[in-house]
């Protein structure tokens, strides 16, 4: 055996000669049986090879020899990691105590105490892996990840852009600086973030999918650019998967009981989820046979009555595209509805293998996919321009609206806060990232027209907040009007309705839920009526609901509207205690209606189909 039998083994482990380093490991052990760094590369050569119990026995043995090795402990730590976390936890804490340089169990150890729902260290973990190895990108990340699970949006946008630093084709960091960004209401700067990410990573079309979802939020929207980027998400990720497309051998006959599936990785607590539950309690099912694919990452009590409405429940969160789109032939779907579009874990490319020779998209937003697999969108005659050609879809118009609202709470509204206050509080719970520079300027205006009043918002912690008291100052508006709504349980979110006395709607992007959300709480919604569905959702919940006055056509009218409603206390008190009966007469909570609307459209798709 050569005197450097060790070195000429790890060479040929770390050149992939397996073979060759596992002789020569094992003729060290044969002459030296309690050498412990053959027993340690013998154990990690073992876990390359699919063998952990030996890598197990081996690499314990070796510590047992020598104790004192962090290497060893750390790389028993990535060894019990996948059946034992644990344990691996511990075995990773020793490698940091004998060497808190070992940046690798660092990063290691703050994984596994993410995946076993231990937050608390991993923020320090992480910085002190990143003290001894300050180029490590993928640490920069999880750091950044783990901030902004904390709260720390700031904080978490400097570390994605150090990993970036580190690695500029790190496209996972160009992603997640995105939503940060977003979250911050800088949408440019978000939207540039992801095109970078989509430079780097153009097959990725999960990351392609969150420009186009972000486009949506832009104002003034360039539709030709989004049109653009629609056809070249299309060009990119669905038109590879043509030839997958099979035929389909459905039953043509016209008017026979359908199989309708729903697609979404929201059937839970979420605007999907929660407008959902209406319909699939209000179906037909001696007409239509309900399957849904549900791909939700954390399921809930709403996961649980939407089962309950389904005549067949498959979890797919596991499944890939093509696995769901095989599971989707095989239960012979007719009609297959998207509940997604562009939005987070979105299943277009299962939609992409045209697995039902009818596919839909509706609910996520009243947009268009883009996919040209997709043949239908459903809308309402409120809440799309005419230009019907802007979508890639045909658009179905459903008789009365698009929403079919049920509460997920029926606390009371309780009194008027303005008469017991003396002030009138404006609000908006929609997600910041629907603030745009346009709807700040309304809203200042507002607060000047307005002298007695406020304005309650949700907004994370982080500069922002100071960027827009800032912006109050600079328009000689005290900051402290401006109130910041903690991000709260869904409960203590409607709760926060009955401190508000108005609320306002976002532009370009409206609000959908959070608008049916406080008429249900008799909080009226003043909105303005812009030029694409996005902006028009207001328009069509407010129109079905019998209550245009509270429509603006211009910028100058919703600030007029919202003003003479903060002056009449009376009309805020009438709102008050009957918008709740208004909602529950209205078509926006008839759900057997709605569902026959819905039904009524599958079967004419249905029949359109069976004569070609």
């Amino acid at each position: 055996m050569p005197p450097n039998a060790l070195d000429l083994a790890k060479r040929h482990h770390s050149a992939g000669r397996l073979a060759e380093a596992q002789a020569l490991y094992q003729s060290i052990l044969a002459n030296q049986p309690q050498n412990p760094d053959a027993l340690h590369m013998l154990g990690v050569l073992a876990f390359q090879s699919g063998g952990p119990n030996d890598a197990l026995e081996l690499i314990r043995r070796a510590i047992r020899i020598d104790p004192a090795r962090a290497d060893f402990h750390s790389n028993l730590g990535l060894i019990l990691a996948d059946f034992d976390p644990r344990q691996a936890i511990e075995s990773f804490r020793k490698a940091l105590q004998l060497n808190p340089d070992l940046a690798q169990a660092g990063y290691n150890l703050a994984i596994l105490l993410l995946q076993t729902d231990q937050p608390k260290d991993v923020i320090s973990t992480l910085r002190r892996a990143l003290q001894a190895n300050p180029n490590y990108p993928e640490a920069q990340r999880l750091l950044a990840a783990s901030l902004q699970r904390n709260g720390q949006l700031d904080e978490a946008v400097a570390a994605y852009r150090q990993a970036i630093l580190l690695d500029p084709n790190f496209a996972d960091a160009y992603t997640n600086l995105g939503h940060e960004l977003k979250d911050q209401g800088l949408l440019d700067k978000a939207i540039a973030a992801y095109r970078q990410a989509v430079a780097v990573q153009p097959d990725c079309a999960a990351t392609h999918s969150c420009l186009l979802y972000a486009l949506s939020f832009q104002h003034p929207q360039d539709t030709r650019a989004v049109a653009d980027e629609l056809r070249r998400w299309n060009r990119q990720h669905v038109e590879p998967l043509r030839k997958f497309i099979q035929p389909h051998h459905n039953d043509p006959t016209p008017d026979r009981r359908l199989r309708i599936g729903y697609v979404s990785p929201d059937f839970r607590t979420h605007p999907v989820g929660r407008f959902m539950l209406p319909l699939l309690a209000s179906h037909d099912h001696t007409q239509f046979e309900i399957f849904a694919y549900s791909a939700a990452l954390a399921p809930d009590p709403v996961t649980a009555q939407l089962q309950r409405h389904a005549d067949v429940w498959h979890d797919v969160n596991h499944s890939t595209d093509e696995e769901l789109a095989q599971l989707i032939r095989q239960d012979q779907i007719d009609i297959l509805a998207d509940l997604t579009m562009h939005m987070g874990l979105n299943r277009l490319l299962a939609f992409a293998r045209k697995p039902a020779p009818v596919q839909v998209t509706y609910l996520a937003y009243p947009g268009t996919t883009g996919v040209e697999t997709i043949d239908y969108r459903l809308t309402d005659p409120h809440l799309d321009p005419r230009d019907e050609n802007a979508y890639s879809e045909h658009t179905v118009r459903l008789p009365q609206t698009y929403w079919c609202y049920q509460p997920l709470y029926t606390i009371d509204p309780g009194p008027l806060p303005a008469e017991s206050d003396g002030v009138v509080t404006f609000a908006c719970f929609n997600n910041f990232c629907k603030i745009s520079p346009a709807t700040w300027d309304l809203w200042q205006r507002i607060l000047q027209s307005v002298p007695r009043s406020r304005l309650v918002i949700s907004c994370p912690f982080g500069s922002q907040r100071d960027r827009l008291r800032g912006q109050l100052a600079a328009a000689r508006l005290d900051p402290d009007r401006l109130v910041f709504a903690p991000l709260v349980s869904t409960q203590q979110y409607f709760q926060n309705y009955q401190r508000a006395d108005i609320a306002l709607d976002p532009i370009p992007y409206g609000g959908g839920t959070t608008t049916c959300d406080a008429l249900w709480m008799g909080v009226p919604v003043v909105t303005l009526a812009g030029d694409s569905s996005f902006g028009r959702l207001g328009v069509s919940i407010l129109t079905n609901l019998g209550l245009p006055e509270l429509i603006a056509k211009t910028a100058q009218d919703y600030v007029r509207i919202a003003a003479e409603l903060a002056n009449n206390i009376p009309r805020l008190r009438q709102f008050r205690s009957t918008l709740r009966d208004q909602m529950l007469a209205s078509p926006l909570m008839d759900a057997p209606r709605f569902a026959r609307d819905i039904e009524a459209a599958y079967r004419q798709m249905w029949r359109t189909w069976t004569q070609k």
